[in-house]
């Protein structure tokens, strides 16, 4: 009986151990800092999307919910073998995103978006694919896109992007006051 508690504790140390460098593997400082310099990069100078040129805006921060997002979609892709921006549960990318904690509640505007890609082996690779596709491409560079989160999962590449405009001061206040309301708009 000792050993068999011994051998599951150990058991257990390692699948822990497992878990945490996997994390650890899909968002490390350094896999963030790269990601962002590269996307930042392009962003700052502008570059162009198919023949269409984008300008320079400004650049993107790393959102942990958007991350969360991604995390998920690439993990279900690789796990149930499809690639597709609906899951196979039928959730959209902007259902992900919210039930990962990205909300658009308390702000004037929301926005959301995601590139995916299967194959690529590094992240030079999947970013040279994404800016090489007018879509990816026009994603990477929409001044709308505010923050983003990126993982990757067995080759799957997953990039949500998110954009929320918080109320001015003065709206706020009115909005207290209730002198202004919300009406909430159509979502479909």
């Amino acid at each position: 009986m000792k050993n068999l508690f011994k051998s599951i504790f150990i058991l257990t140390i390692l699948c822990s151990g497992l878990n945490a460098h996997s994390q650890e593997t899909l968002s490390n400082r350094q896999f963030r800092r790269e990601f962002l310099n590269d996307i930042n990069r392009v962003r700052e100078s502008g570059c162009n999307c198919g023949g269409a040129y984008m300008p320079p805006v400004p650049p993107l921060i790393w959102n942990d919910n958007l991350e969360i997002a991604a995390i998920g979609h690439a993990r279900d892709m690789a796990d149930r073998n499809y690639f597709n921006h609906t899951s196979k549960d039928g959730r959209s990318m902007e259902d992900r995103i919210t039930l990962a904690g990205y909300t658009f509640k308390g702000y004037k505007s929301f926005m959301a978006g995601e590139n995916i890609a299967q194959g690529q082996t590094s992240i030079q690779e999947v970013m040279q694919g994404w800016f090489k596709s007018p879509g990816h491409c026009k994603n990477l560079m929409n001044p709308a896109f505010k923050e983003v989160g990126v993982a990757e999962y067995n080759t799957y590449w997953v990039q949500d992007f998110g954009g929320r405009v918080p109320f001015s001061a003065e709206q706020q206040r009115l909005l207290k006051s209730g002198r202004a309301r919300l009406i909430e708009a159509n979502r479909e």
